[in-house]
């Protein structure tokens, strides 16, 4: 497990540190069911224990790690059942907010989420996941508070956190990303003519689409593991 890390400041640093760590995990440069290191991860951080122990806690609450008793933190493993109910829950979320963000949104709050998609173009034809991903992150979280309303966005980040790693990996298929910036395209049509239902369709659907390929993954991935080894 390596990570190109720079020293962090003292100010904020077990905010920073846990910022670290959710990408690291979202990269699955830390994989789910691992159990994290403090030592190695003091020591690519270049921090101390205290706030590294006090980003996992963040981390935790956040739903990304889970703290066990005598065995410290481990990376959570969603299986297929927690995937499919996760993403019900936030494709629903999505198309609310997408719906609310095509009716409220600003000519500086849409001109800044075209900014964003076209920075993201730009990762996809380098072929830059970890870029991509970040542009598409803040594109999605840019639309949700476009939506203006604090409930939701508060319920969005906490479930949208237990499904970051895997949508992460379900631009991973050629196919099923190009897919996926097909669909951003018709997002800024959507927010453009300020249709709030053509939004909520293409952010459901989009959604959807992820749980599919995440829940192939997650079936590939377990019929990979029950094959007997050859000798």
């Amino acid at each position: 497990m390596t990570a190109e890390i720079i020293p962090i400041p003292r100010a904020g640093l077990h905010e920073q540190v846990a910022g670290r760590l959710r990408q690291m995990l979202v990269e699955n440069r830390i994989t789910p069911g691992a159990k994290l290191n403090e030592r190695e991860l003091s020591e690519v951080l270049k921090v101390s224990r205290t706030p590294l122990r006090e980003a996992i806690k963040m981390l935790a609450a956040e739903g990304l790690v889970e703290l066990l008793p005598n065995r410290g933190a481990i990376a959570v493993e969603l299986d297929e059942a927690d995937v499919l109910n996760t993403f019900e829950v936030m494709a629903g979320l999505e198309g609310q907010s997408g719906e609310l963000a095509a009716q409220r949104i600003t000519a500086a709050e849409l001109n800044e989420i075209r900014a964003l998609h076209f920075e993201m173009l730009a990762a996809y034809t380098r072929r830059d996941l970890p870029g991509y991903y970040r542009f598409n992150s803040a594109i999605h979280s840019a639309i949700n508070a476009a939506a203006k309303n604090p409930v939701l966005a508060a319920t969005y980040r906490q479930v949208n956190a237990r499904l970051q790693a895997l949508r992460f990996r379900s631009n991973q298929n050629e196919e099923k990303w190009q897919a996926a910036v097909q669909e951003h395209e018709q997002m800024i049509e959507a927010l453009t003519a300020r249709d709030g239902a053509a939004m909520r369709a293409v952010l459901t659907a989009h959604l959807c689409n992820k749980r599919d390929v995440v829940v192939q993954q997650l079936r590939a991935a377990s019929a990979a593991g029950a094959e007997p080894s050859k000798a």
